[in-house]
Protein backbone atom coordinates (compact mmCIF):
# COMPACT_ATOMS: atom_id res chain seq x y z
CA UNK A 1 0.00 0.00 0.00
CA UNK A 2 1.09 3.25 -1.24
CA UNK A 3 0.57 6.45 1.15
CA UNK A 4 0.99 10.14 -0.13
CA UNK A 5 1.46 12.85 2.42
CA UNK A 6 0.42 16.48 1.82
CA UNK A 7 2.71 19.09 3.75
CA UNK A 8 1.07 22.20 5.16
CA UNK A 9 2.96 25.20 4.46
CA UNK A 10 4.15 26.88 8.02
CA UNK A 11 5.11 30.49 8.96
CA UNK A 12 8.48 32.03 8.77
CA UNK A 13 9.23 33.03 12.35
CA UNK A 14 11.83 34.54 13.63
CA UNK A 15 12.86 36.08 17.20
CA UNK A 16 14.54 39.75 17.31
CA UNK A 17 16.10 40.65 21.00
CA UNK A 18 18.91 43.66 21.25
CA UNK A 19 22.05 44.20 23.03
CA UNK A 20 19.71 46.20 25.69
CA UNK A 21 16.87 47.73 25.76
CA UNK A 22 16.32 50.98 23.54
CA UNK A 23 18.91 49.50 20.87
CA UNK A 24 16.30 49.68 17.94
CA UNK A 25 14.14 45.93 18.58
CA UNK A 26 11.13 47.43 17.69
CA UNK A 27 12.60 49.68 14.74
CA UNK A 28 14.44 46.84 12.85
CA UNK A 29 11.11 44.43 13.70
CA UNK A 30 8.77 46.67 11.76
CA UNK A 31 11.34 47.07 8.90
CA UNK A 32 11.50 43.43 8.82
CA UNK A 33 8.06 43.06 8.69
CA UNK A 34 7.79 45.49 5.58
CA UNK A 35 10.49 44.00 3.91
CA UNK A 36 8.96 40.38 4.41
CA UNK A 37 5.51 41.79 2.91
CA UNK A 38 7.56 41.87 -0.43
CA UNK A 39 7.22 37.79 -0.39
CA UNK A 40 4.82 36.66 2.02
CA UNK A 41 0.89 38.29 1.93
CA UNK A 42 0.27 37.63 5.20
CA UNK A 43 3.09 38.99 7.88
CA UNK A 44 2.75 39.75 11.65
CA UNK A 45 4.77 40.91 14.39
CA UNK A 46 4.21 39.85 18.04
CA UNK A 47 5.12 41.77 21.66
CA UNK A 48 4.52 38.97 23.93
CA UNK A 49 5.48 41.11 27.01
CA UNK A 50 4.93 44.76 26.74
CA UNK A 51 5.68 47.22 29.73
CA UNK A 52 4.60 50.54 30.12
CA UNK A 53 1.19 51.95 28.39
CA UNK A 54 -0.28 55.20 28.00
CA UNK A 55 -4.26 56.05 26.99
CA UNK A 56 -5.31 56.26 23.39
CA UNK A 57 -9.08 57.15 22.78
CA UNK A 58 -9.42 56.12 26.62
CA UNK A 59 -8.04 52.21 25.77
CA UNK A 60 -4.25 51.12 26.91
CA UNK A 61 -1.79 51.21 24.73
CA UNK A 62 2.15 50.01 24.30
CA UNK A 63 3.91 51.89 21.26
CA UNK A 64 5.99 49.05 20.42
CA UNK A 65 2.86 46.87 19.69
CA UNK A 66 1.04 49.57 17.83
CA UNK A 67 4.62 50.37 15.42
CA UNK A 68 4.20 46.43 14.71
CA UNK A 69 0.67 46.32 14.07
CA UNK A 70 1.07 49.06 11.48
CA UNK A 71 4.08 47.34 9.86
CA UNK A 72 1.81 44.48 10.09
CA UNK A 73 -0.08 43.57 6.90
CA UNK A 74 -2.63 41.16 8.45
CA UNK A 75 -5.39 42.05 11.91
CA UNK A 76 -5.06 39.23 13.95
CA UNK A 77 -7.14 39.31 17.83
CA UNK A 78 -5.06 41.91 20.16
CA UNK A 79 -4.32 39.04 22.84
CA UNK A 80 -2.68 37.16 20.59
CA UNK A 81 -0.36 39.49 19.01
CA UNK A 82 0.50 41.22 22.53
CA UNK A 83 -0.60 38.39 25.57
CA UNK A 84 0.65 40.28 28.35
CA UNK A 85 0.49 44.02 27.97
CA UNK A 86 1.42 45.79 31.61
CA UNK A 87 0.87 49.57 32.59
CA UNK A 88 4.16 50.53 33.99
CA UNK A 89 7.45 50.83 32.21
CA UNK A 90 9.83 49.10 33.94
CA UNK A 91 11.76 45.70 33.55
CA UNK A 92 8.90 43.30 32.84
CA UNK A 93 9.15 41.30 36.41
CA UNK A 94 8.53 44.33 37.89
CA UNK A 95 5.71 45.20 36.35
CA UNK A 96 3.72 42.32 36.03
CA UNK A 97 4.49 41.97 39.80
CA UNK A 98 3.12 45.29 40.38
CA UNK A 99 0.25 44.90 37.89
CA UNK A 100 -0.69 40.87 39.82
CA UNK A 101 0.06 39.62 36.60
CA UNK A 102 1.75 36.20 36.40
CA UNK A 103 3.63 36.07 32.83
CA UNK A 104 3.00 32.26 31.45
CA UNK A 105 5.21 30.95 28.84
CA UNK A 106 3.90 27.85 27.79
CA UNK A 107 0.75 30.68 27.18
CA UNK A 108 3.30 33.01 25.29
CA UNK A 109 4.22 29.93 23.19
CA UNK A 110 0.64 28.66 22.26
CA UNK A 111 0.21 32.57 21.44
CA UNK A 112 2.58 32.29 18.73
CA UNK A 113 1.36 29.03 17.56
CA UNK A 114 -1.85 30.50 17.06
CA UNK A 115 -0.66 33.45 15.05
CA UNK A 116 1.32 30.73 12.84
CA UNK A 117 -1.76 29.48 12.08
CA UNK A 118 -3.02 32.94 10.44
CA UNK A 119 0.01 34.36 8.88
CA UNK A 120 2.78 33.26 6.41
CA UNK A 121 5.58 35.36 8.55
CA UNK A 122 5.15 36.13 12.56
CA UNK A 123 8.29 38.60 13.77
CA UNK A 124 8.48 38.15 17.82
CA UNK A 125 10.06 41.10 19.73
CA UNK A 126 11.43 40.21 22.64
CA UNK A 127 11.45 42.59 25.46
CA UNK A 128 14.55 44.23 26.83
CA UNK A 129 18.20 42.34 26.23
CA UNK A 130 17.95 38.46 25.78
CA UNK A 131 18.22 37.86 29.50
CA UNK A 132 15.70 40.17 30.40
CA UNK A 133 13.87 38.95 34.17
CA UNK A 134 9.90 37.64 33.60
CA UNK A 135 9.50 36.56 36.83
CA UNK A 136 11.61 35.61 39.84
CA UNK A 137 12.72 32.09 37.67
CA UNK A 138 12.42 32.77 34.31
CA UNK A 139 13.75 35.53 31.47
CA UNK A 140 13.64 36.24 28.07
CA UNK A 141 16.10 33.64 27.35
CA UNK A 142 13.71 30.87 28.68
CA UNK A 143 10.83 32.58 26.18
CA UNK A 144 13.38 32.23 23.16
CA UNK A 145 13.99 28.86 23.72
CA UNK A 146 10.23 27.67 24.52
CA UNK A 147 9.51 29.25 21.15
CA UNK A 148 13.04 27.84 19.77
CA UNK A 149 13.22 30.31 16.64
CA UNK A 150 16.26 31.24 14.69
CA UNK A 151 17.08 34.73 16.72
CA UNK A 152 18.46 38.07 15.14
CA UNK A 153 20.17 40.29 17.24
CA UNK A 154 20.00 44.36 16.96
CA UNK A 155 23.11 46.02 18.29
CA UNK A 156 22.47 49.16 19.52
CA UNK A 157 25.88 50.94 18.20
CA UNK A 158 27.46 52.82 21.52
CA UNK A 159 30.42 52.82 23.88
CA UNK A 160 30.41 48.60 25.54
CA UNK A 161 28.64 47.41 22.56
CA UNK A 162 31.26 44.90 21.37
CA UNK A 163 30.81 43.46 24.95
CA UNK A 164 27.40 43.49 25.39
CA UNK A 165 26.98 41.86 21.63
CA UNK A 166 29.43 39.01 22.04
CA UNK A 167 28.05 38.17 25.59
CA UNK A 168 24.58 38.19 23.90
CA UNK A 169 25.63 35.97 20.91
CA UNK A 170 27.10 33.66 23.40
CA UNK A 171 24.19 33.27 25.28
CA UNK A 172 21.65 32.52 22.35
CA UNK A 173 23.98 29.78 21.17
CA UNK A 174 24.31 28.69 24.98
CA UNK A 175 20.42 28.28 24.75
CA UNK A 176 21.03 25.93 21.66
CA UNK A 177 19.57 28.67 19.54
CA UNK A 178 20.54 30.19 15.91
CA UNK A 179 21.98 33.16 15.61
CA UNK A 180 20.59 33.73 12.31
CA UNK A 181 21.70 37.67 11.76
CA UNK A 182 22.60 41.10 13.31
CA UNK A 183 21.73 44.48 12.79
CA UNK A 184 24.20 47.50 13.27
CA UNK A 185 21.91 50.37 14.98
CA UNK A 186 23.56 53.91 14.86
CA UNK A 187 21.95 55.09 17.78
CA UNK A 188 24.89 57.42 19.04
CA UNK A 189 25.82 59.82 16.32
CA UNK A 190 29.00 60.70 18.62
CA UNK A 191 30.33 57.17 18.86
CA UNK A 192 34.15 56.88 17.83
CA UNK A 193 35.08 54.24 15.22
CA UNK A 194 32.02 52.95 14.41
CA UNK A 195 32.66 51.30 11.28
CA UNK A 196 35.47 49.84 12.68
CA UNK A 197 33.07 48.56 15.68
CA UNK A 198 31.10 46.80 12.46
CA UNK A 199 33.54 45.63 10.84
CA UNK A 200 34.87 43.78 14.25
CA UNK A 201 31.40 42.54 14.56
CA UNK A 202 31.34 41.23 11.07
CA UNK A 203 33.85 39.20 11.76
CA UNK A 204 33.41 37.60 15.28
CA UNK A 205 29.27 37.16 15.91
CA UNK A 206 29.55 34.17 13.05
CA UNK A 207 26.08 35.66 11.38
CA UNK A 208 25.31 37.64 8.62
CA UNK A 209 24.23 41.21 8.91
CA UNK A 210 21.53 41.94 7.76
CA UNK A 211 20.86 45.76 8.21
CA UNK A 212 23.22 48.96 8.80
CA UNK A 213 20.08 51.44 10.84
CA UNK A 214 21.46 55.11 9.95
CA UNK A 215 21.22 57.32 12.82
CA UNK A 216 17.77 59.16 13.02
CA UNK A 217 16.20 61.78 14.54
CA UNK A 218 12.77 60.33 13.90
CA UNK A 219 12.84 56.88 13.67
CA UNK A 220 11.19 55.43 9.92
CA UNK A 221 11.56 51.50 9.20
CA UNK A 222 11.20 52.41 5.65
CA UNK A 223 13.95 54.10 5.65
CA UNK A 224 16.72 51.34 5.37
CA UNK A 225 17.19 48.38 3.29
CA UNK A 226 16.92 45.06 4.90
CA UNK A 227 18.93 42.18 3.63
CA UNK A 228 16.73 39.08 3.60
CA UNK A 229 18.31 35.66 3.32
CA UNK A 230 17.42 33.84 0.58
CA UNK A 231 15.66 31.02 2.63
CA UNK A 232 13.68 33.75 4.16
CA UNK A 233 11.70 34.50 0.84
CA UNK A 234 10.32 30.95 0.39
CA UNK A 235 6.81 29.93 1.76
CA UNK A 236 8.06 26.86 3.61
CA UNK A 237 6.79 23.48 4.86
CA UNK A 238 6.30 21.80 8.49
CA UNK A 239 8.82 19.53 7.39
CA UNK A 240 11.14 22.18 5.66
CA UNK A 241 12.93 23.70 8.96
CA UNK A 242 16.46 24.20 7.34
CA UNK A 243 15.23 27.23 5.89
CA UNK A 244 14.75 28.80 9.48
CA UNK A 245 18.32 28.75 10.34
Amino acid sequence: MTYTTTLAPRALSLFITGTDTGVGKTLFSAALLHALARYHPRVVGMKPVAAGTELIDGVPANDDVLALRAASSVRVPPELDNPVLLPDPVSPHIAAERAGVCIDIAHLVACHRALEQLADAVVVEGAGGFHVPLSATETGADLAQALDLPVVLVVGLRLGCLNHAMLTAEAIRARGLTLAGWVANHIDPAMLAQEDNIAFLQQRLRAPLLASIPYQAAPDPRAFPVCLPAAWQHAMTRHDTTLLA
